[in-house]
This record gives structure tokens, sequence and C-alpha cells, in this order.
């Protein structure tokens, strides 16, 4: 498999996901970088993950997918903040939920200072991710939205390193940044189908139109002067139940090869580069269970 441009398109890759699918993380990865042919990554830095006890922090994990990507020449966008991709959203630590708001928040920007110091220098980081989706309340357990918090947040990342732009997701199919922080680059998301539990279906989601992006996106730059790009475009299912509790009939239903093509033709067609996807560990999950078709569609929509 040739590389990839990481120009044009990369992949969101998370530990957590992994251990869903009960899949080696090593292994996932040096497949997504040798097999699959990705240089391009949003990787996760989960406050429960790398601190699950106050002031004691192990980032083994993480330092490896760094260490994994960089030796292969790949890129890095590395997520901050306590609400970053996968459920349950929000990875707040318990002893760090179980604080007073004030003290949570000092926490937080603790943790945020002590990621940016250890991997702030690296060749193959090039942005960070600032709260995935960060004022989306309807999503996730344990919400905590707050604009302020992510200001000072913002102001934070920006002290500690100028080097680097800093990604502010929008948390929605349609708005536009018009309150600070201003990010330095907006992140979209495009999804498509999902499973909607109230209604017992799968529908198309709503807002998620080429021309509306496009439109958004030109917005943004007549507004702020700041660049727009998909940071994560829907390639795995959004069914009833999570991914590895239902069978590939089901979960073909909202993300099958043939939609796969779709929302790769559709997301190219925004020219909002670069396209990061979102599904890799599903993908690798059934290649490895002996089912090639979802990575074959990928492979194919990437490199027509």
């Amino acid at each position: 498999m040739p590389v990839i441009d990481p120009k044009r398109f990369g992949v969101s890759f998370s530990l957590k996901q992994c251990n869903n699918f009960k899949l080696d993380q090593a292994g996932t990865l040096h497949w997504l970088i040798d097999d699959a042919g990705f240089r391009r990554f949003r990787l996760m830095s989960y406050w429960d993950e790398h601190e699950k006890t106050h002031g004691k922090y192990d980032f083994a994990a993480l330092d490896e997918q760094v260490d994994t990507i960089e030796r292969a020449g790949g890129v890095v966008s590395l997520s901050l903040g306590a609400r970053q991709p996968r459920w349950p959203e929000n990875h707040w630590p318990d002893w760090a939920w179980q604080l007073p708001k004030p003290e949570r928040n000092k926490a937080l920007f603790a943790y945020i200072e002590t990621v940016v110091k250890r991997y702030s220098g690296r060749p193959c980081l090039i942005s960070y991710q600032l709260e995935n989706e960060a004022l989306l309340t309807s999503f996730g357990t344990r919400p905590d939205t707050d604009r302020r918090r992510l200001q000072r947040e913002f102001a934070l990342v920006k002290r500690l390193d100028l080097s680097q732009p800093v990604i502010i997701t929008t948390s929605t199919s349609w708005g536009i940044p018009l309150r600070p922080p201003i990010p330095d680059i907006v992140g979209f998301s495009f999804y498509h189908t999902y499973y909607n539990g109230r209604k017992g279906r799968y529908q198309k989601a709503g807002g998620h139109y080429v021309l509306l992006h496009r439109l958004r996106a030109a917005l943004i730059w007549l507004i702020w002067q700041r660049p727009s790009f998909i940071h994560e475009l829907q390639a795995e299912p959004w069914a009833p139940k999570a991914i590895w509790e239902v069978g590939s009939e089901e979960q073909d239903m909202s993300m099958g090869p043939a939609q796969i093509a779709r929302s790769i033709r559709l997301g190219r067609a925004t020219g909002l580069y670069p396209i990061d996807l979102w599904g890799a560990e599903w993908w690798y999950w059934r290649f490895k269970h002996g089912d090639p078709s979802i990575w074959e569609a990928v492979r194919q929509s990437l490199t027509q």
C-alpha cells in the first residue's frame, strides 16, 4: 500500500476503542502505518488513562503511539482537555470529577500543561485539538460545558506553545465560531447515517451537506481569516448498540462499503482538506476477523 498523503487524509486513533474491540494497540497502529499507509494521526491524551491517581502520571501508552508514528515519518494532531473523542466523550478521572468545580478546573489546567510540556517540540507534532466538540451538551456522560474555562484553556496552550496551531471543533453540524475563543483552525464533523433510538430507525444526519460546509468555511475565512477542515468524517457504523455488540449486517446498515465510498466522495467534494477519517479501529477489527470489505472500500476511495 503506498503512503496516503497526510496533507489530504488521516485517521483518528484511540487506545480506548482498541480496548473496546480487544485489539492490541501496537498491532493496530502498525497495521494502519505499514499496511494501510497512513501518516497523519489524531491521538488522544485521555486524562482518565494518564492520571488515574492525582499527581501520578503514566504516559507509556501515548509515548509509544507518538514514538511509533514519528519513526514512520508521520505527523500527529494531539487532543487536549477533558472532552476527547470516543465514549464517554468526557474523560474526567474519578478523583477530579468529585472535586468542587473551581478545584476541578485547576486540576484540568495542570493536566493540560503537563501534556503540552511533555509533547511540545516533538518533530511529528503539527497541531493540538482542544476539547473535542467542546460546547456540545447533548452527547456523553459527565458533561461540564464552560465557555469561560475553554477560553482559559486556549490561552494556556497558546502561552505554553506558540509554535503549533490550536484546533477547536464546532459543536453542531452547521454552526460557526462567533465568540471567543477563536481557534487557529476550525474542525467540522461530517456524518451521514445514524440510528435514532427515539424513533427506532436509521436516518440521515441533518445539516451535513457539501455546499453548507463550503459556505461555513467561506464565512469563517471571511470573518476570522481562519482555515477549516474535516476533523471527523464518518467511516464507521452508528448502530443501536456498540459496534462490537452487533453483527456485520447491522453494522453495514449505517456504514457498509457503499456508504463508506459515498462518505469519502462527499468529503472530497467539500474541498476541506485534510480529512481525518473516523473508524480505523473498526476497519482493522473487521479485517482481522476475515472481512476485508470495509478496508477495501476505504482503500479504493482514498486511492482513486
